[in-house]
């Protein structure tokens, strides 16, 4: 199988293998009898997070308020999730495609990249074989259907695996390229939001061929470099490197949770925003980042966020520093009579290795207290659990845990929530 050429010395061969509906096809391999239903997941949230095809059939949507389903779709099964055993089921995943490959990248918690060139040698069998095999491995070994795709570049690997679903297996090759760039509508494009898709369609550009087809130098004078980046994969050019690393660092961390029903009561409002500042301050601790600004955001029931920031006089990871001033910025976002359904916590602005400078009047002595508390609570609680010491705030918050596992509450960092 010859792919679409690219000018790296030896031509690239990436897989982009995605699972299939993957939170419902979790639980219906855990529970047989779920086979061919229409399943939903997301009742702890009030609102659908992932749906099977037979679901989606029925006109069930992602976002789709869970109360609308029961009474619109009666015949859909409609469960909690399960994200502990979403994220056991992706380590095995990426375990079995870590059998064969050079490096895999684990995009989100249900697909990843890996880059195969030349290994239809090592294994003495074709690209098309080896994945075949993979997929078969994951439908034996854990009852998972994936698509993949197969190309030269990991956009149009991205596309590849989109094209057929589910449990597709689809090759990008130079005679049949345009074909399918042909087909596919630039806000289809991965990389490509809505409001450059607007803009693209606007100067004639509908298609990924017809952006593939511009030349360089437009590219450069009307769009930033992530699209040149895409434009060169479009066209076949090895551009975006297959990230094998696991994240070890971050620009800012955001910890959200949805719940349901929607509410105003601000005192439980602010219990939620109280957990989420000692989750992602746990975090922070955890890859050695001290912030020094951070958002409090609700999310109305009309999906309207409203958000305020506030910059700590020091930067600092302890919660109770970031409680109290968040606490005071709360009045802001919130309105009497405004259902809430989702509240958050940004932190921005981080350093790494952050060191405390001391001042004259010993401002910093509170910082510095609580910096030697924390360690030891994190220490604690690697050896006995989550939540062994926790904030007043917070357990109004907790107390609120439903069905379902929270995604906070795993150590993997689920890049697609």
């Amino acid at each position: 199988m010859r792919l679409m050429s690219t000018k790296a010395p030896k031509e690239k061969v990436i897989f982009h293998i995605d699972a299939d509906a993957f939170f419902v096809g979790v639980e219906v391999a855990k529970n047989p009898k779920l086979k061919g239903l229409p399943v939903v997941t997301g009742e702890e949230r009030g609102i659908v997070s992932a749906l099977s095809y037979e679901a989606k059939a029925l006109g069930v949507v992602r976002g789709m308020p869970i109360s609308r389903v029961k009474r619109e779709f009666p015949h859909v099964i409609v469960l909690p999730g399960d994200y502990r055993s979403y994220v056991e089921y992706s380590e095995r995943m990426f375990e079995i495609v870590n059998r064969y490959a050079y490096g895999v990248e684990e995009y989100s918690i249900d697909e990843c990249f890996a880059d195969f060139t030349g290994l239809d040698r090592t294994l003495k069998k074709s690209y098309r074989e080896i994945a075949e095999q993979i997929k078969k491995e994951i439908n034996d070994e854990l009852e998972l259907s994936v698509s993949i795709g197969l190309a030269s570049t990991k956009v149009l690997a991205k596309i590849a695996s989109n094209w057929v679903k589910p449990n597709g297996l689809t090759i990008i090759e130079v005679s049949t390229a345009p074909e399918f760039l042909a087909k596919v509508p630039v806000n289809k494009i991965w990389g490509i939001g809505p409001k450059t898709s607007e803009q693209l369609v606007m100067r004639g550009v509908k298609t990924a061929l017809d952006f593939s087809a511009k030349d360089i130098s437009w590219v450069r004078q009307n769009f930033s470099k992530p699209y040149e980046a895409i434009w060169h994969e479009l066209n076949g050019v090895f551009v975006n490197k297959i990230d094998s690393e696991l994240k070890t660092t971050y620009l800012s961390i955001q910890k959200t949770r949805t719940f349901h029903p929607a509410t105003n009561d601000k005192t439980f409002l602010w219990s939620q925003i109280s957990k989420h500042i000692e989750d992602a301050c746990a975090k922070a601790r955890h890859y050695n980042l001290v912030p020094k600004k951070i958002s409090i955001f609700l999310k109305t029931q009309d999906f309207e966020i409203v958000t305020v920031s506030a910059t700590l006089s020091a930067p600092s990871n302890s919660p109770e520093i970031l409680a109290e001033l968040a606490h005071e910025k709360l009045d802001k976002i919130h309105t009497k009579g405004i259902l809430y359904r989702t509240a958050g916590v940004v932190l921005q602005d981080l350093l790494h290795n952050y060191t405390s400078q001391k001042d004259l009047f010993g401002g910093t002595n509170k910082a510095d207290k609580l910096d030697i508390i924390h360690k030891q609570i994190d220490a604690l609680e690697d050896k006995l659990g989550k939540r062994v010491v926790y904030l007043a705030s917070t357990k109004k918050a907790l107390d609120h845990k439903t069905i379902g596992t929270e995604a906070d509450e795993l150590d993997r960092d689920l890049l697609f929530l």
